[in-house]
């Protein structure tokens, strides 16, 4: 059953109360008929709704004039006030200023982009928007979907081949595979030969946990096969294996020439053809048109553009 309060609530109707703004400016039925573009038989009848609202004659007629009763001028101020917040608080839509954000920017990453771009993002958006904060969380091509909507992700980045429907992108770049190995340990210099490259234990950066790639394919159609004796998600992991062991790896080039490390591992050439992958930018289709959105992916585009 509906409380007292919302039966009062439900006679209330907001154009009553700017009704009342301009009789009270006016003391003038058909002066505040015409300031507000209705009828002065539309404005009386407003006038007998006011006043059975708030149980008070509210104006009464003097010579020309409507002069408001006692409990008009007590009232007056509360509607201005209600008024005023209605128009700039409730109905006026602020722009977004980056100088002046202070909400966090929630960016999903797979590994890949997060160990290559987190850095570089941080240091851009704390340049734009000083009191911004940002979270980085960790997303992949199967769960991006459920995260951007439990996380409430402004954008991801990543390899995402199949776009859900209900996402847009803007493409980035496009990557390339390299041979990572510690070539002093294996003893190898110039071109990797393909029988070489097979001959040696392999490590796995695998999104999936897989220990098999399209490049067990390839070998194949060679006859030959490899060894691939330990897999990662982690790029970080795979690296540290590499160093000091008679292992080699195909990684990502932009990871594999990441600076920071003092392995001194060597990039080769792969001699057999792998894959390039693109890297995009999503969002979810809601979000498109958000200042903030927009603002934030105009941001991430010329970050990485420029990487």
């Amino acid at each position: 059953m509906p409380s007292a309060e919302d039966l009062q609530w439900r006679n209330i109707d907001l154009n009553l109360l700017v009704t009342f703004s301009y009789l009270y400016r006016y003391r003038s039925v058909s002066t505040a008929a015409d300031k507000s573009f209705v009828s002065q038989s539309a404005m009386s009848h407003s006038l007998a709704r006011l006043r059975q609202l708030f149980d008070d004659p509210l104006f009464v007629r003097k010579g020309h004039k409507m002069e408001p009763t006692e409990h008009a001028h007590h009232i007056a101020p509360i509607v201005t006030q209600l008024l005023d917040s209605i128009t700039h608080n409730l109905l006026t839509k602020e722009h977004f200023s980056p100088q002046k954000y202070s909400g966090v920017c929630r960016i999903g990453l797979t590994d890949y982009a997060e160990f290559i771009f987190a850095p570089v993002i941080y240091d851009q958006i704390r340049q734009q928007a000083p009191s911004a904060q940002i979270s980085f969380i960790n997303v992949n091509r199967s769960n991006y979907v459920t995260l951007t909507e439990q996380e409430k992700l402004d954008v991801v980045i990543g390899s995402m081949p199949i776009l859900d429907d209900e996402f847009e992108s803007q493409f980035l770049y496009t990557e390339k595979h390299v041979c990572l190995a510690d070539s002093h340990t294996l003893g190898l210099a110039g071109e990797l030969s393909l029988e070489t490259f097979a001959g040696i234990e392999q490590a796995l950066v695998s999104p999936d946990g897989s220990l098999a790639t399209q490049v067990d394919k390839k070998l194949a159609e060679h006859g030959l096969t490899r060894r691939v004796t330990v897999a990662s998600r982690n790029f970080l992991t795979v690296r540290s294996l590499l160093k000091q062991r008679r292992l080699i790896a195909i990684v990502p080039e932009r990871m594999a020439k990441a600076e920071g490390f003092d392995d001194s591992l060597t990039t080769f050439i792969p001699p057999v053809p792998v894959a390039d992958f693109d890297i995009a930018m999503l969002w979810h289709s809601s979000r498109a048109g958000e200042e903030k959105n927009i603002w934030l992916r105009a941001l991430v585009q010329d970050v990485i553009v420029a990487s």
